[in-house]
């Protein structure tokens, strides 16, 4: 499992790094913070990026938060989730596509969720590397411990639901779907599209290999476009057919 989690860093940070991208709309009283990215202080989105940007926003403004995310480190989500809760406006967050593991933090801490039809949400137990004899094993153990109560217990103040049934999801790395997601209260409300159309969320282009439980849906490559038939191609083929009968 260990050795999956580099590969999907590794492979992620190979790709093109999203901006942070801030936007505050002109003569609005919105802004927008993209966190399209891994969770990470190196290879992605950082709370040194994101904690100064979100303090330097007025009370009176409304953040917006666009989660398409895999996931990353648990501490630098634990900052950025810091840096939400301490904005003193109302904050709101959309997941555009897959909010999975610190992501899921990350969302946690504004007063609203909303998720796109379509879209992911991914609870698990937290994860790490070590090296050591067997007296720090088990520290690393109880760290790791504490590190998943306390993002039960984030988990139980938004839901309400029993410790013992979020501690059976985190054991099994599980994957809810939009409609879960909103049943069992992790999320707010499922996002309402302009255009209506059940396809038009976030580009899934990352590599999931690391997650034992990934849905099909989030491994396949979307289907290629359909295309208009070329009926001026059908008819000269079909005109070169009846001429060969003739001819017969």
């Amino acid at each position: 499992m260990n050795r999956k989690f580099l590969q999907l860093m590794r492979d992620n940070a190979t790709t093109e790094r999203k901006p942070l991208n801030l936007v505050r709309a002109e003569g609005s009283a919105d802004a927008t913070l993209y966190i399209y990215d891994v969770i990470d202080a190196w290879w992605g989105v950082a709370a040194a990026q994101v904690a100064p940007a979100i303090a330097a926003l007025d009370a009176s403004m409304t953040l917006h938060l666009r989660i398409n995310s895999p996931g990353g480190d648990v501490f630098e989500g634990r900052a950025i989730r810091t840096a939400v809760q301490q904005f003193a406006g109302k904050t709101i967050a959309h997941i555009d596509g897959l909010a999975a593991s610190a992501a899921t933090t990350i969302a946690d801490a504004a007063d609203e969720i909303e998720i796109t039809e379509g879209g992911f949400y991914m609870i698990h137990n937290g994860w790490t590397f070590s090296m050591g004899n067997k007296h720090e094993m088990r520290k690393t153990a109880d760290l790791l411990d504490k590190v998943d109560a306390s993002i039960v217990a984030d988990y139980a103040r938004r839901t309400g639901l029993d410790v013992a049934q979020l501690v059976d999801w985190m054991d099994g790395e599980t994957w809810f779907s939009a409609d879960e997601a909103v049943t069992h209260g992790f999320v707010s409300r499922l996002a309402t599209l302009p255009d209506k159309d059940p396809n038009n969320r976030a580009e899934k282009t990352w590599n999931l290999t690391a997650y034992d439980k990934t849905p099909k849906a989030l491994q396949q490559p979307p289907a290629p476009p359909a295309t208009e038939p070329d009926y001026a191609a059908m008819r000269a083929h079909a005109e070169r057919r009846l001429r060969v009968l003739q001819l017969a």
